[in-house]
């Protein structure tokens, strides 16, 4: 049996992120994590934050701290809300950790010792008001491939395409604003794609299998002009990690850090040394998980990602581990997203627009959330968010499906039978045609969380659910049991068999929920459960088990509430 490797983007330490970010990489990751944990899979689930580059020294200049106090804050933070939205991280770690430090110059070492690392003399931007190089996003402009005005010095948001700083039509400082703007000489370290672009091409050409968002990404990069650039991988910065290699004397590098997109990936390698070094016997287990000479042949690795972060990481982040020729593991299969849009426009941080993690937890339960955003996952083209769709969904999927199936059943047990489940008599056609009808949907079910269709996923669960309401209607037992007791209690006790099994299979989904109706069945939650003997498994209890009544698993979402929430979020 294979183990699977799962990575999520590293999420950006500067602030809180919106539901977009959550549902771009992390929590898709998480749903995938808890099903390969429950069929029986030994799973390794890293994240960490993306504490270099420009974003953290601006943010920190703007809340007047140390960039290296105001990252721990963040990370505390950020590590806090996974939390509060069940996000099952084996180990959520940090790019600015000691051991990210040692490999991330490790690998410069061996690159520049491949002969895929040199020095470039180059012009860069320099603000003669802020006495100073500009990188990355300490300067905008238009973008000149699509003209968007608020283009980075990195990267354009809107279009994607990777950015010089030069590039940039009528650049500004984002520090002071000013526009005196000149080219000026400096040295910086170049990675040599270039010379990798045939086996990267070869390597993306055997992706048959990715969803056409990663690879036509990728196969853009490759072939545009003049293929896959060189690319930098220092910066004029004062946090990151510091030019320093053993047996190398880097000339001119003394005041630059590594660029942050060189390494935050190999985060995702620090963060499981860290978490081996936390939690096994052996601190070279990470070793099984990420060298092919280790054991790592038999990882199935899997990334999730928004389409923005797709470009490094099939091509920069592969670029720098062939280019070791050590036996790495490359990702096996990339899940990519696009946007999710906000009543039909971005979120914005400035402008208080849109519903960011910290404001959507303290406004309702987390599988409130998590079940919006996964039956609403932007998949193969954007999603936009709207208060109304989230109130939908929440009254019809939640309330009404689950949630009135478990109101149903248990109130009505609890009155005609008392606190035990009934034994009844033996399951009839009506039962075992259930049976059918439900294991035709979950065999898709299964099939569709496996490779990742997330959307479809959550509607075949919700026809699933929409099967215990169907059969409780034809089978009427609050008509039964006044005729016939055993009959009834029959009815009931196969309600209770499905409706354990409805825990058992969502909890990728909704898993705080899950743990409610374990709690309510009075049986232990656990993750690693699946229901695998099938036919059996609508057998489980047999009837005399005691229970409690849960009053209601969802709270409907009145119209008042939504018209509230659209103004407090709408923007200023």
């Amino acid at each position: 049996m294979k183990r699977i490797l799962i990575t999520s983007a590293l999420p950006y330490i500067n602030g809180v992120k919106h539901l977009g970010n959550l549902v771009g990489s992390q929590l898709p990751a998480d749903l995938y994590a808890r099903f390969m944990r429950a069929k029986g899979y030994e799973v390794a689930f890293i994240c960490a934050t993306d504490e270099h580059g420009t974003p953290a020294e601006l943010a920190a200049k703007e809340k007047n701290t140390s960039t290296a106090e105001y990252c721990l804050e963040m990370w505390k933070i950020q590590k806090n809300l996974s939390d509060q939205f069940h996000l099952s991280f084996d180990f959520f770690g940090r790019s600015s950790s000691e051991s990210n430090y040692k490999l991330t110059q490790d690998f410069a070492t061996t690159l520049k010792n491949e002969g895929l690392i040199k020095t470039v003399k180059e012009k860069q931007l320099y603000s003669q008001e802020d006495s100073r190089f500009l990188p990355d996003r300490y300067v905008v402009g238009k973008c000149p491939e699509c003209s968007y005005e608020r283009a980075r010095g990195d990267q354009c948001e809107n279009c994607t395409r990777q950015l010089q700083g030069a590039e940039l039509i009528e650049p500004k400082s984002v520090l002071s604003g000013s526009s005196k703007l000149e080219l000026r000489k400096t040295n910086h370290l170049y990675l040599l794609q270039s010379k990798l672009q045939e086996k990267l091409k070869e390597w993306i050409n055997e992706k048959d299998d990715w969803p056409i968002l990663a690879t036509s990404i990728a196969k853009k990069w490759l072939t545009d002009g003049e293929g896959l650039q060189d690319r930098s991988i220092t910066r004029d910065l004062e946090w990151g990690i510091p030019i320093k290699t053993n047996g190398i004397t880097w000339e001119g590098m003394e005041d630059k850090v590594f660029y942050v997109w060189f390494d935050a990936p190999i985060a995702y390698i620090s963060a499981t040394v860290d978490w081996t070094k936390a939690t096994k016997k052996d601190p070279n287990e990470w070793k099984t998980w990420w060298l092919n000479d280790h054991g790592a042949e038999d990882v199935y690795y899997v990334q999730f990602m928004a389409k923005d972060n797709i470009p490094f990481h099939t091509l920069s982040f592969p670029a720098t581990l062939l280019g070791t020729k050590e036996q790495w593991k490359l990702v096996d299969y990339i899940k990519g997203f696009n946007w999710l849009t906000y009543e039909g426009g971005k979120f914005s941080t400035s402008m208080r627009r849109g519903i960011f993690m910290n404001d959507a937890i303290e406004i309702f339960p987390s599988d409130y959330w998590r079940w919006w955003l996964l039956s609403n996952a932007p998949e193969t083209s954007d999603s936009d968010f709207t208060w109304k769709s989230f109130q939908s969904c929440i009254n019809k999927d939640l309330a009404d499906v689950l949630g009135n199936f478990v109101s149903r059943l248990i109130k009505f047990s609890k009155s005609k039978f008392g606190e035990h489940i009934p034994v009844g008599s033996h399951y009839s056609n009506l039962e075992k045609n259930t049976i059918l009808e439900i294991l035709k949907y979950f065999k898709a079910y299964e099939e569709s969380m496996g490779i990742m269709e997330i959307r479809k996923s959550a509607n075949l669960l919700r026809k699933i659910w929409s099967l215990g309401n169907e059969y409780l209607q034809a089978s009427a037992p609050w008509i039964v049991v006044k005729k016939n007791p055993e009959e009834a209690g029959k009815i009931v006790r196969f309600g209770f068999n499905l409706l354990n099994f409805y825990s058992d299979i969502s909890k990728p989904f909704i898993p705080v929920t899950c743990q409610k109706i374990k709690s309510c069945l009075n049986i232990s939650y656990n993750e690693k459960e699946w229901p695998e003997n099938k036919e059996l498994v609508f057998s489980d209890l047999k009837g005399g088990e005691s229970f409690f009544v849960i009053e209601n698993l969802f709270s409907k979402i009145g119209d008042d509430k939504i018209t509230e929430l659209q103004i407090k979020f709408g923007g200023n």
